[in-house]
């Protein structure tokens, strides 16, 4: 019917109405009929080089791109595509498409630039047997195939006439003997001088960086992180002059930085994690790196102090240096970096945590900040330092655990209004939990482990909205760089599982009924403290809750059946308690090893192989009373009743015989 249409509609195309080439035109009709979409795509002009992802160019408007990312086509690619003789740039990512890959169609397209086919459905080997022999076009400069479900061997033959190829990407595939390379980087790489672009990452690469690889001065972005590379960077990796992404973080790359990195003056990315550097940090001058945004040289071995250099940075969203040794105070000159969104500087020896929260509250669009195990023994701030200043109000993370800094939870805190991950675990933070921290409309997760906290939990605390209802907004949802929260690393917040930690103090009283309200809570940990009192039934509203401990405390009273209601629930403990009866069964109750009950002699269950009808009669025997000379005390119970019952029989059977005489 389209057919019928388009030849109706070509009836009226005269000399003064641009139309595009017909036998292009009948190719795209092809395509179109190939495929389905919904909404359909906008091809209802007469001039098809009007039509939705098509432009055309030169005398006889031929056309020259077709663009159509995600737009939910499914369907294949019609060979008729091959007509599109002129055609320079393909993009079809991010649909539906299937099939085999189309190598005779794009081997004839000589003036094919651009070819991005990623995020489809496309599956099978790129050049099976029968097409041996079958080249991608010279003019091909960018291949994109990637996230697709491609199978086999990548053949290098295939790009034997792609003499002008600068990208290539095959990721995300089911290749085999591909994403386990092996071996030193092969000497070949570095004689392609017009290469712009190397991604070797997550692969088993081997030895070091090739001192040659500073002869690719076109390149601008070298990725080979997640390798085993050993050695250190090319002292003249400098020459580098157009590299602008310089990703090399999880390898075992040694030594000190070469100074000349910093004349990589269009560097936009430095990811240097996860290896073995180290050397005075100090030395090194950032001031030339104007066009920084993210710079990542945590979890190495670097000393001295947070260069001043690094403030020069105009441009920087985005610095860890977490896990090195560095030594002495945040720089106040860091108090002008207001692109700076994300600061990680955990697990360093720092110190002042009051001059670096003064200086960082400047940082007007910081969101997340990370200073866990810094400043040893210090002072927490008082309201006096902060309450009456502004600052702070884009933070979404916080954490200030394992420093040790004493005093209490600072009334300053509840004025930051966008918090939604708060750390203070692992100090000496003594006094009661605040009750406005019920009122902080998006905090959801709260760590309090082990301080000296001490008081009720109240029922105020449990009012945290972002635990009872999904209010949080999509705000990082992708962070700049990676973080480590519990051992685990994270690159997404909304990932974070939720939780209220206050395990490892010293509170009181009974755990209150209103956490139950918390429905979207992940983890509750209120281990090791002094609670009191038996296990809320309404604690069985949790429905998400993954991990629940109450172990270490004195609770007393059984344990909720209505629990086993926690479908979700794979970490449970009330060990060491005073709780008693059998154990619940059914639902993930099944799964608890002993050791989430031991320390209770009262309870009683097959998990602790302890029998509850025992345990009943042994709890209900009478107190032992003295002895007393009556002989019936001697007599079986059994016995005396069966005497007893013989005699009342006999005695009523005599009476109705002398009734009857």
């Amino acid at each position: 019917m389209l057919t019928v249409i388009f030849v109706f509609l070509l009836l009226f195309c005269s000399s003064k109405v641009l139309c595009c080439n017909q036998i292009e035109r009948d190719a795209l009709l092809s395509f179109y009929n190939e495929t389905s979409t919904a909404p359909p795509l906008n091809w209802s002009a007469t001039d098809c080089c009007r039509w939705e992802g098509v432009a055309c160019e030169g005398y006889g408007s031929r056309v020259t791109r077709l663009s159509l990312p995600g737009r939910a086509l499914s369907g294949t690619i019609t060979p008729f595509l091959a007509n599109l003789s002129f055609l320079s740039y393909l993009n079809l990512s991010g649909n539906h498409l299937s099939g085999s890959f189309p190598l005779t169609v794009f081997r004839s397209l000589n003036r094919l630039r651009t070819l991005d086919l990623s995020s489809n459905r496309f599956s099978g080997l790129l050049q099976p047997p029968e097409l041996s022999g079958t080249f991608l076009p010279v003019s091909i400069r960018a291949l994109d195939l990637s996230s697709n479900r491609f199978n086999g061997s990548v053949d290098p033959s295939i790009l034997r006439r792609a003499k002008n190829l600068i990208s290539f990407n095959v990721s995300n595939n089911s290749f085999s003997g591909f994403n386990s390379l092996s071996g030193w980087l092969p000497n070949d790489v570095y004689r392609v001088r017009t290469l712009k672009e190397i991604s070797l990452s997550n692969n088993h690469f081997s030895g070091p960086i090739n001192g040659s690889i500073v002869l690719l001065s076109g390149l601008r972005v070298l990725e080979l992180h997640v390798n085993e590379l050993s050695g250190g960077l090319p002292m003249d990796i400098g020459l580098l002059s157009n590299l602008e992404q310089l990703q090399l973080h999880t390898n075992s790359l040694n030594g000190s930085l070469p100074p000349s990195l910093m004349d990589c003056t269009n560097l936009t990315t430095l990811l240097l994690r996860n290896n073995r550097f180290g050397g005075e940090i100090s030395s090194l001058d950032f001031s030339k790196l104007q066009r920084l945004q993210a710079i990542d040289l945590g979890n190495n071995s670097f000393v001295g102090r947070i260069p001043d250099s690094l403030c020069l940075c105009r441009s920087v969203t985005a610095v860890r240096l977490a896990y090195n040794a560095l030594v002495g105070e945040i720089p106040p000159c860091m108090a002008s970096l207001k692109s700076l969104t994300h600061l990680s500087v955990s697990d360093n020896y720092l110190s002042n945590v009051v001059g670096a929260l003064r200086t960082l509250r400047n940082c007007d669009n910081l969101a997340v900040l990370f200073m866990s195990r810094c400043f040893h023994d210090e002072t927490t701030i008082t309201d006096d330092d902060l309450w009456h200043q502004s600052g702070f109000q884009n933070l979404q993370i916080l954490t200030l655990g394992g420093c040790n800094l004493t005093g209490q939870i600072p009334s300053w805190i509840a004025k930051l209004r966008n918090i939604k991950v708060l750390n203070l675990s692992y100090n000496k933070i003594s006094g009661p939990i605040p009750t406005w921290v019920g009122d902080m409309p998006h905090l959801f997760v709260l760590n309090l482990t082990k301080n000296f906290l001490s008081g009720d939990l109240s029922p105020e605390i449990c009012r945290l909205p972002a635990l009872i209802a999904d209010n949080a907004s999509t705000d990082l949802s992708y962070l700049a760089l990676p973080f480590l929260f519990d051992s685990l690393q994270y690159n997404r917040l909304f990932n974070l599982p939720r939780g209220l930690k206050v395990g490892n103090n010293s509170l009181t009283g009974n755990i209150p009924e209103e956490l139950g309200r918390l429905k979207l809570l992940h983890v509750l940990d209120l281990s090791n403290n002094n609670f009191n009192g038996s296990i809320p039934d309404k604690l069985s509203g949790l429905l998400n809750l993954e991990k629940l401990d109450m172990s270490g405390n004195h609770l007393s009273g059984k344990i909720p059946q209505s629990l086993t209601g926690l479908h979700f629930l794979s970490l449970f403990s009330v060990a060491y308690n005073d709780l008693e009866g059998e154990i619940p069964s059914g639902g993930q109750f099944n799964t608890f090893p002993a050791a989430s009950f031991e320390g209770n002699p009262k309870l009683c269950g097959n998990v602790l192989k302890r029998n509850c009808t025992v345990v009943t009669q042994v709890d209900m025997m009478p107190e032992e009373e003295p002895e007393v000379e009556s002989s019936w005390y001697d007599i079986p119970f059994g016995l005396g009743y069966f005497v007893g019952f013989f005699a009342v029989s006999v005695t009523l059977l005599f009476t109705s015989f002398l009734d009857k005489c």
